[in-house]
């Protein structure tokens, strides 16, 4: 019944707010399920996006941990490369001519030449009591004193940087300051000497060198101390010396391995591809497709001479245990009996790892106990 003086169509006309607003809460409902949709939709494609993007990144890894040795097979060079390091030169920026630049004041730079068309740099570092004479002389004054009383330390380093290599420096300080004369070099294709690298070439540099100083010295005890790759040239060339009947006053070798096969095994390096199959045909098979061996396992049985290994048990270079093992091998050695072979080792508490056993107080007292020399107090 329609109410008293109510149009027509009134009851009609009042209803439609209502619709309208059920219309819109409709409305707002189905935009509200369409942007709950839309989210939960943005949240599933970035997670899709993440894992695509995170499945590219381990398919590169896996592509470039598969080519590596697969290339180093192809191209054994590359690996030969990775032994030597000689195209790494830190510290960088570092003028070789300039010996002083480094704290040296009391070290001369001159070339020698082993082979025609190689020239090698060498550095003569004389005894600390020396160094106010040595200020503003030139290269002959220096060769003068390798003929004073004081003994002469040949100096054979690792791969990787030059003759300026810091923790090369300090242990050319601490030896001057015990009163050796300290010389070094750059074998061919390090630092600014010619040539390219290779065993046989660091073999000849370190023999014309010594050589060279033999001729200089006289009678005077010549001592050959070489540090990690060093170690493996110093064990080549005191064999050769020894093959000849003229061996060296002493060897000491730091932070050394058996051979170069058994170090590159257990270098840090090689740890992602240690236990990879056939880890032996694609990596070390390269090295000595390369003619590198560096066998100071075989050599120390042609070697009749002192020998102090030394070497720090924190060593991650070259392992601690390859160094015990190479004295085990020398202590047993028929042509290094009757000859003094000792082994220190240097705790981990130390620090010393593979460069820096050059800071330990004790090393002038375990060198003077070895050589049987009285060293100035330092």
């Amino acid at each position: 019944m329609r109410k008293r003086n109510q149009p027509p169509g009134a009851e009609q006309q009042q209803q439609q707010p209502g619709a309208a607003a059920g219309a819109l809460l409709d409305g707002k409902q189905s935009s509200g399920a369409d942007g709950q949709w839309d989210k939960t939709m943005g949240r599933r494609l970035k997670r899709t996006g993440l894992l695509w993007r995170l499945r590219r990144i381990f398919l590169w890894v896996l592509g470039i941990y598969i080519a590596i040795p697969v290339i180093i097979k192809l191209f054994p060079s590359i690996q030969a490369k990775l032994v030597f390091l000689n195209f790494v030169r830190v510290p960088y920026f570092i003028d070789l001519k300039r010996p002083q630049d480094q704290g040296l004041n009391h070290t001369h730079n001159f070339y020698l030449q082993p082979e025609e068309g190689v020239n090698i740099g060498v550095w003569h570092t004389v005894p600390a009591v020396l160094w106010k004479d040595a200020q503003g002389k030139e290269g002959e004054w220096f060769e003068k004193t390798l003929q004073s009383t004081h003994p002469v330390m040949l100096y054979l380093h690792g791969n990787a940087g030059t003759r300026g290599g810091d923790h090369r420096v300090q242990l050319y300080k601490v030896l001057s300051s015990l009163g050796y004369h300290v010389v070094t070099f750059d074998y061919r294709g390090w630092g600014d000497s010619e040539g390219s690298p290779s065993e046989r070439g660091m073999t000849l540099d370190a023999l014309f060198l010594y050589q060279w100083l033999k001729q200089r010295i006289g009678h005077k005890p010549l001592y050959i101390w070489g540090h990690s790759l060093g170690t493996g040239v110093s064990t080549n060339l005191v064999r050769r010396l020894c093959d000849r009947g003229t061996p060296p006053d002493a060897l000491i070798l730091e932070s050394p391995f058996t051979n170069i096969r058994e170090e590159a095994k257990s270098h840090p390096f090689s740890m992602v591809y240690r236990y990879l199959p056939g880890f032996d045909w694609f990596f070390l098979d390269a090295i000595t497709a390369n003619d590198i061996r560096f066998a100071s396992d075989e050599n120390v049985n042609h070697i009749s001479c002192p020998v102090l290994i030394l070497h720090a048990e924190d060593d991650t270079v070259v392992p601690f245990h390859l160094g015990k093992k190479l004295y085990n091998i020398a202590a047993q050695s028929k042509s290094l009996s009757g000859h003094k072979v000792q082994f220190i080792p240097f705790p981990s508490s130390l620090g010393y790892r593979h460069k820096f056993i050059y800071r330990s107080p004790q090393l002038p007292h375990i060198l003077s106990d070895f050589l049987g020399t009285t060293h100035p107090r330092v």
